[in-house]
């Protein structure tokens, strides 16, 4: 006779026990969550859970090592010690702790004195003076003395945008572009030469001497780019040495017939017509131009090449794990010179922006500046993400504007801006000393999430 009760370890019955097991577990798990929401505690008599606040998880989650807090903390450890060596490098502050035992009060008025007034006028300078809108109210003076400080932040920054990210896009393929003040360089030759020797008529003269500011950069990307594919040459060596290459040969041409000044017995080239000049955007007597717009649509392009394009995720890829990409069928050797030929492309644009822009007109041994090294900075500060190193250009930008101003007025060299710019990129590329001194707590997101999760 068949037995109508088979054993419940019987295959008859085994998937029906798993099943009911299953379902079993799931409901004592959801009573057991039950249970311990604040609503069946207060049914069963006992005491709710107490119910953090909003503001609560908000202060928990901020003090916490992410992103945005190291990067301000950073921010603020270098404010400090700034004013640190400000106060060491002023004889007459100094003097004052010699007897800061007897009158403690001199040596922390003095100081506070002047650190405050150097970080306002560091301020005034690169963002707003309310002395000037003040004027401005009273009818002494007009409203460009109001927006002069952001003009000359937006125009310091504009080609550290382009610098920084052609230091980032290289960066985020796996290579180091040391070459950015290089490439450059030539891409502000190539602009100059066609904003002075090219007669063409406004509008089209500028687009020409811009792209060839581009064409320039990209040139001298590729260089690099297609040794490194080729013959596995390290991209450091090279762009450091096309950076001497590009920097001799624009002060061996400043001096060339038909390129110097004919008025003129120094190293500077003739002028670039004002058809070839960037327009500006708040009246003749700013200096903001339109190269600033270009620098935020070049940002939004880098943006989409990298997170929306077939070409920036090959991108990304290879600068993962070269290998890795080369085994799905990924050209390591195409996708490395594509890198150089867009970093030295934005680059040049960089350089073109010196040039075109107000910031210079002709052609000088220095007319370039130190964008290209200032733009490694700008890209680690704005840690590689195309918008991050616009804000962090945007921020090299006031400090470079502020600086003229606290150096005026407070009497502080201009030196101690670039002090300044290195200290914030030392804490950001050193995390973990920032978190040691601040005591930061690992990111909560995971509580964060789970209160959401449960109602509070």
């Amino acid at each position: 006779m068949t037995n109508p009760n088979p054993p419940s370890g019987s295959p008859d019955k085994e998937p029906a026990s798993e099943a009911q097991a299953a379902q079993n577990a799931l409901g004592n798990t959801e009573r057991a969550e039950a249970a311990t929401t604040p609503q069946a505690q207060t049914a069963q008599g006992g005491t709710p859970e107490p119910r953090p606040s909003l503001g609560r998880l908000f202060v928990e989650n901020l003090w916490a090592a992410n992103t945005f807090t190291v990067t301000l903390l950073s921010l603020v450890l270098a404010i400090v010690v700034g004013g640190i060596l400000m106060i060491i490098s002023d004889p007459d502050v100094l003097s004052t702790y010699s007897y800061i035992t007897a009158r403690p009060s001199d040596a922390l008025e003095s100081s506070w004195t002047l650190v405050s007034e150097a970080y306002a006028n560091l301020f005034k300078g690169a963002v707003f003076d309310p002395e000037t809108f003040s004027g401005w109210l009273n009818g002494s003076n007009g409203w460009e003395a109001v927006f002069a400080p952001i003009s000359e932040t937006l125009t310091y920054t504009a080609p550290l945008v382009f610098t920084g990210l052609s230091v980032a896009l290289a960066f985020r393929g796996g290579l180091f572009n040391i070459g950015a003040q290089g490439q450059a360089t030539i891409g502000v030759i190539l602009a100059a030469l066609a904003g002075f020797l090219l007669p063409l008529p406004p509008g089209l003269h500028l687009l020409v001497a811009v792209l060839a500011g581009a064409l320039g950069g990209a040139v001298w990307g590729f260089v690099p780019g297609i040794l490194k594919a080729r013959t596995g040459a390290h991209e450091v060596i090279i762009t450091i040495m096309l950076n001497y290459v590009a920097t001799y040969f624009l002060t061996w041409l400043i001096v060339q017939n038909g390129v110097q000044d004919p008025t003129r017995t120094d190293a500077i080239s003739k002028a670039v017509d004002p058809s070839a000049q960037f327009p500006r955007l708040l009246g003749d007597n700013l200096r903001v131009h339109a190269g600033i717009l270009l620098a935020v649509l070049a940002t939004w392009a880098v943006a989409w090449l990298l997170n929306r394009s077939t070409l920036g995720f090959e991108l990304r890829a290879v600068g993962a794990n070269p290998d890795a990409a080369r085994t799905a069928g990924i050209s390591v050797t195409r996708t490395f010179v594509l890198i150089m030929v867009f970093a030295g492309l934005l680059a040049g644009l960089g350089g073109s922006n010196m040039v075109l822009g107000s910031t210079a007109s002709a052609l000088t041994p220095l007319v370039v500046a130190q964008i290209g090294f200032d733009g490694i900075l700008v890209a680690l500060l704005g840690r590689l993400k195309p918008w991050g190193v616009a804000l962090a250009a945007l921020l090299f930008g006031a400090l470079q504007a502020g600086g003229n101003r606290m150096q005026s007025y407070s009497g502080i060299s201009l030196e101690l801006v670039t002090v300044l710019q290195a200290l914030i990129v030392i804490f950001i590329a050193a995390p973990a000393l920032v978190k040691a001194i601040f005591q930061l707590r690992a990111a909560r997101a995971a509580r964060l999430q789970t209160s959401l999760a449960k109602g509070w």
